[in-house]
């Protein structure tokens, strides 16, 4: 059977056990996708005739229908939200109304699972605690239950498939619930209008200077067999996805709400400015690349607003930390921003925008929610919403906050601690501090009693970020205004591997506002061809190496950097092994005071990758203050040094 556009594979025995276990009143329901752990398993139910603009009842409003998904030996239960399809099949015929109600499940284990449906009607039934336990149960839907067997996966890196879901364990990096492994990103921030693509349903441009995406020279990156929609739509931002994984990166950023902001091109909505009707069609068409980038192996951040519309003038961090004590449940004043969400507030708009993206993205294996981008919300604010998805997010993913690079300071003190329910921070900030702010909000969240997740998402200068490589389209070296801007080989040894060494997360490029293919209309991921190669390399370095660096700690101390500065970097599990980054070359002195033993020494290229290779010191006894010797050539580049006993 086919759903979306792709085929939906069922093992016989799978068949055959739902079917067996469906009585005559429950033909309604079904279960489709591959019946096995990880995977995307749809429960579809025929449910209330609606239409995605009716408003008695509103389809999103005044329905609210969950499942609840449980293991057979009780663990693990998930109470998932639901949401409406139209006819099942919008992405291909843009219905706009229907029958048919959704809600996904990804199983973290094999065995036997039980579902049951609890479907009500009531005035903001949906958004409303209060609202959802006075509603009517729909008849005969609500209730209804039944149960489906899992099997093991047998997909293989780097679908996430492999390697379950990604979660936030308590430290500085996020793990794999399957395979166990720790993960460390290299992606796409840019642009953030990813989702301003022609293909989408009633997508429209706004501004004469933005037009929507067609991603064209990704065309050639599609291959047959891969995922389309309505005859053929789709394959330039599919080829763009694959593009990226073949280059070796794992993540991509885009906003799902940007009205009245830079690009003004994205919003799921019905129409701009009707923020009670979702458009069922468009959002299946996201639903497609999503899941794509997941089996290609791409990490999704979701950011969720843009500062232009999350009401900013309640907590501008130009007038001070934001401000506290305020009216979190309706929106007030009469300079409300007429794009946000009840004027930042934590309010109806805001709490159906929040149950319809968790209901229909919130299965994905490796994702994140991230606050807004430049988040200027007030404390109160952001507190609220953070607690709302994490309330609501039936597998508590990655919850990350970002603001402006004069904003951290003033914000994220507050946001801290074991009671916040953020688990990390995407930080902003010019190219050459990445190393330090990294070290500050790592060991200040760790101070605070809850570390966090800590990747840098955007370099800067606003104005200049990423810059394209040498050559592109004529790129030589100076922006649209002539400026001369900093390199490719400054972003690797600064960003990249100024955030890993501090014990970073990883990093998404921002490709800046007076570049060839900026942060708003970029079409060709190729432009940073050489950057992406730099990242590959590096996350190759710590894999191929097995660098355990969940396992480590920044200690720059340790080769003389006491402050932290941009001379020479140091991650280290003391007294077994050492990772030590020399961005400008030569050569420099470990403490190995606290070790004992003899150390190898390697070398290890990050500009061209390859094995590690042997410097003019092959090893050293533990027990003092060592040199390193030589790296194998070109002494004047940067060098990672591995140092194990």
């Amino acid at each position: 059977m086919h759903r979306h556009g792709w085929t939906i594979v069922f093992t016989a025995l799978a068949i055959s056990a739902v079917l067996a276990r469906q009585p005559a009143s429950m033909k309604s329901v079904s279960i489709d996708g591959e019946l096995r752990q990880w995977h995307k398993i749809t429960l579809t139910l025929d449910g209330p005739q609606a239409d995605e603009r009716a408003n008695d009842p509103n389809p999103f409003r005044d329905y609210r229908m969950s499942v609840r998904f449980t293991h057979e030996s009780g663990i693990p239960s998930y109470s998932v939200p639901g949401y409406f399809a139209a006819d099942g099949n919008a992405a291909k015929t843009s219905a706009t109304a229907g029958n048919k109600w959704r809600a996904h499940l990804a199983p973290d284990t094999p065995g036997r699972w039980h579902w049951r449906i609890t479907f009500v009607r009531g005035k903001d039934a949906a958004i409303d605690a209060v609202a959802a336990q006075d509603a009517e149960p729909v008849v005969p839907v609500d209730g209804l239950s039944g149960t489906f067997q899992i099997v093991a996966t047998n997909k293989s890196a780097p679908d996430f498939r492999a390697r379950g879901r990604l979660e936030y364990v308590g430290g500085h990096y996020l793990r794999f619930a399957g395979s166990g492994e720790y993960f460390l990103k290299v992606g796409a921030d840019a642009p953030e209008t990813l989702l301003a693509y022609a293909d989408f349903d009633d997508t429209t441009a706004r501004k004469p200077a933005v037009p929507l995406h067609t991603y064209a020279p990704h065309l050639g990156d599609w291959t047959i067999g891969d995922i389309t929609w309505k005859d053929g739509k789709g394959k330039g931002l599919i080829g763009a996805i694959n593009y990226l994984s073949s280059k070796g990166a794992n993540s991509i950023s885009f906003l799902t709400y940007n009205a009245g902001g830079d690009g003004d091109n994205v919003w799921p909505f019905v129409s701009r400015d009707d923020k009670f009707h979702y458009d069922v069609s468009k959002l299946d068409q996201w639903q497609i690349v999503f899941d794509h980038a997941q089996r290609k192996g791409l990490h999704l951040h979701f950011k969720l607003q843009e500062t232009e519309n999350d009401d900013n003038y309640r907590g501008d961090y130009r007038d001070g930390r934001p401000k506290d004590g305020l009216d979190t449940s309706t929106a007030q004043g009469a300079d409300r921003v007429l794009e946000s969400l009840d004027g930042g507030a934590l309010g109806p708009e805001r709490r159906l925008y929040l149950r319809e993206i968790i209901a229909r993205f919130g299965y994905g294996l490796a994702l994140n929610w991230n606050l807004g981008e430049e988040n200027t919300q007030s404390t109160a604010q952001q507190r609220a919403m953070a607690g709302y998805i994490k309330n609501l997010d039936p597998y508590t993913h990655h919850l990350v906050i970002h603001t402006h690079p004069q904003g951290q300071d003033q914000i994220y003190p507050y946001l801290l601690g074991e009671q916040s329910a953020l688990s990390g921070a995407s930080l902003q900030n010019a190219w050459n501090v990445v190393h330090a702010r990294t070290l500050t909000w790592l060991a200040r969240s760790r101070n605070a009693g809850k570390p966090w997740v800590v990747a840098n998402d955007e370099q800067g200068d606003a104005l200049s970020g990423v810059p394209p490589d040498p050559g592109y389209r004529g790129f030589a070296g100076k922006d649209s205004k002539g400026r001369v801007v900093q390199t490719i080989d400054d972003i690797r040894k600064m960003t990249l591997w100024g955030n890993l060494m501090a014990g970073g997360a990883g990093v998404e490029y921002y490709f800046g506002y007076l570049l060839p293919e900026n942060d708003i209309i970029a079409e060709d991921f190729r432009s940073r061809d050489k950057s992406w190669e730099f990242g590959r390399i590096a996350l190759d370095f710590f894999r191929s190496n097995r660098i355990p660096f969940w396992t480590m700690s920044n200690a720059d101390a340790l080769v003389g950097n006491a402050t932290g500065d941009n001379s020479k970097w140091c991650l280290a599990k003391t007294g077994e092994i050492y990772v030590v980054y020399l961005p400008a070359g030569g050569t420099t002195s470990l403490d190995l005071r606290q070790a004992s033993g003899r150390f190898a020494i390697s070398w290890f290229d990050p500009r061209h990758g390859g094995l590690l290779r042997r410097g003019s010191v092959a090893s050293v006894l533990a027990g003092s203050i060592v040199e390193l010797g030589e790296a194998p050539e070109s002494p004047a580049e940067d060098w990672a040094i591995v140092v194990r006993r």
